[in-house]
Parts: C-alpha cells; structure tokens; sequence
C-alpha cells in the first residue's frame, strides 16, 4: 500500500486509512532520513486515535507513553541516540514490542534483531515537490 500527503491537511485522512489498512497491527517501524516526517505521522495517527497528550518525539527520552480514547496503550520509540542493541535489552524493548500495545518505532534499523517478525515496515520517503509517501 503507498499514501501520498501533498500538505498537513492530508495527514488525517491517510491515519485514517493507514489504521483501517493496518488495524490487526501493533509494532510499526518507522524508515526514513530525519526530516521526512516520521514524528508528525505518528502525532496524526495517534489523533485519529483519540490521544489527547502532547505527542513530540521521543528523541531523548527513548520512548513516550501515551494513551488512546479506548483505553489501549500506545508507545512511541525513537532509537537514533541508542548506542548498541544492549541498551535496547537493558530499558527493556522486548516488553513493549509483545505487550500488545501500539508501537510505533523510529529508526527501527538500530535494533532490527528484536523486533517481532510480523512487525510493519514502513517507508518514509519525500520526493523533490515535497510530498510525502508512506509505502507499507
């Protein structure tokens, strides 16, 4: 599946569809070059799904927490400062890869050996007009 977002004001109708077309799905990972719009993804797909907190990136903290209108956890992972797979191991990934909450990874490649194999690759990409595309 490919999704075009020519501006902002497709953001909320391709979350729509990307959680339609993903809806048995729990561990995203996110692929593509800083800038591409990854977070602002993530921050649209959890609106659609009801979270009201402040969703920003995860940069620092490694992973934020946040809860959607239904109840269901979702967590929202940024690896890029991770030095190595260990320090993955040691906060603890795995658990919140296979708790069945939503997982939504950015730059996933740094700890590509614990993610779950039904885990959803996908690709951000920004063409030379601008506009986004997301293949899954």
């Amino acid at each position: 599946m490919r999704w075009t977002i020519k501006g902002l004001e497709d953001l909320k109708r391709v979350a729509e569809e990307f959680l339609d077309a993903t809806r048995d799905t729990r561990v995203f990972a996110l692929q593509g070059p800083m800038g591409v719009g990854k977070t602002t993804f993530v921050k649209a797909v959890t609106e659609v799904m009801g979270v009201e907190d402040d969703v920003t990136s995860p940069t620092f903290a490694i992973v934020n927490e946040y809860r959607a209108a239904d109840g269901k956890v979702v967590y929202h992972f940024d690896c890029y400062r991770l030095k190595n797979i260990g320090e993955a191991m040691d906060m603890g990934c795995e658990e919140y890869f296979y708790s069945g909450a939503y997982c939504f990874i950015e730059w996933p490649e740094l700890i590509e050996a614990l993610l779950p194999e039904d885990t959803l690759v996908c690709r951000f990409a920004e063409l030379p007009d601008g506009t986004r595309v997301i293949e899954i």
